[in-house]
């Protein structure tokens, strides 16, 4: 990025952490977001960023899509996976010709990104740290985690080298990738854990640590990398989670040793319940479940591969946003039967 100005479109959780690092570094860094009083917050006393890891506030033009006027050649895009097609028509007039946009986003976006601007602007990013948007100017950010930026078509290039070198500076341990999919589909399979704990009260941690529950995750991690095996893909972990130990055939200590690292990793962040329990619970709001592991019973359907336990997830996500369930962690062990 060498300095060049950054676009953030979507400065929620992820992309007003990222883009508070790369400001207070000296980055020209510009924030788009649809909520008039965040944006309005950013732009008069600040970003704050809080909780254990850092805490700092930084001062930074913001605007609403409305509002943005100019153009940028890189975008780092950090907004819900269902806003991907009306956020890329409204950004696609501020890219420039020879710009690409970046999904800091989870989920399987980069196709779609690619159908509005086509595939050789596209980069690819995965996430894993731990943040939560508060209120208007401020963000929890609650713990790191792994950070791999890539070229959706593997290519090591002098662009991704630059990014890469950007986002050093919010997570020193960030690498850049040539496999940018197989991280991707690790963090997918990853997400049916989050959902599950979405459904309960019990945090991140807890909720992985329930002996009655060992079962589940042996069996809903192997449809998500069942079908990853169908796509072509090995998925690859992180942070304690190794999803091959889950693939067909995989070997059982190996499993205990993922769900015990996965466990002390997660119990050690102060973001104690994932984002996707924060909607349900907290913001009253729509997950992105059809987007995020709603692509998995997608892809498998395609592909002939059964996915019960994740269409079950689904199902039992979309009764607790339409208020015909309550969240308890008894929906766990209905989920297991």
């Amino acid at each position: 990025m060498s300095h060049d100005p950054v676009l953030i479109w979507g400065a929620g959780a992820i992309g007003g952490t990222i883009g508070a690092y790369l400001a207070r570094a000296g980055y020209p860094v510009t924030f788009v977001d649809t909520v008039e009083p965040h944006v309005e917050a950013i732009r008069n006393r600040g970003l704050a960023i809080t909780g254990p890891v850092d805490s700092f506030t930084v001062k930074a033009p913001a605007f609403t899509p409305a509002q943005l006027e100019g153009r940028w050649s890189r975008i780092l895009l950090c907004v819900k996976t269902p806003q991907t097609d009306a956020a890329m028509a409204a950004l696609r007039p501020h890219l420039t010709e020879d710009g690409y946009v970046a999904s800091f986003q989870n989920g399987l976006c980069e196709p779609r990104i690619a159908e509005s601007v086509g595939a050789s602007r596209v980069m690819g990013a995965f996430i894993n740290f731990g943040a939560d948007w508060i209120a208007p100017g401020e963000i929890l950010y609650g713990n790191r985690g792994a950070v791999v930026v890539g070229e959706t078509d593997g290519r090591m290039t002098g662009r991704l080298e630059t990014l890469h070198r950007a986002m050093r500076i919010f997570e020193p341990e960030a690498i850049q990738t040539d496999r940018i999919y197989a991280h991707l589909w690790g963090k997918l399979a990853y997400l049916t854990l989050l959902y599950a704990q979405a459904l309960g009260d019990k945090g991140i941690g807890d909720c992985i640590a329930r002996p009655e529950l060992r079962l589940l995750w042996d069996e809903i991690l192997g449809e998500a990398t069942a079908v990853a095996a169908a796509e072509g893909v090995a998925p690859i972990g992180f942070d304690g989670f190794d999803p091959m130990a889950f693939a067909a055939g995989g070997d059982p200590a190996r499993r205990d040793l993922s769900i015990e690292r996965m466990v002390r990793f997660n119990r050690a962040s102060a973001k104690t319940h994932s984002g996707i329990w924060r909607d349900l619970a907290i913001r009253k709001r729509p997950t992105e479940v059809a987007f995020q592991v709603g692509q998995i019973s997608e892809i498998g359907r395609r592909h002939g591969i059964p996915t019960p336990r994740v269409d079950r997830l689904v199902a039992l996500i979309r009764e607790i946003e339409t208020g015909a369930r309550p969240i308890s962690d008894c929906n766990l062990l209905e989920l297991a039967a």
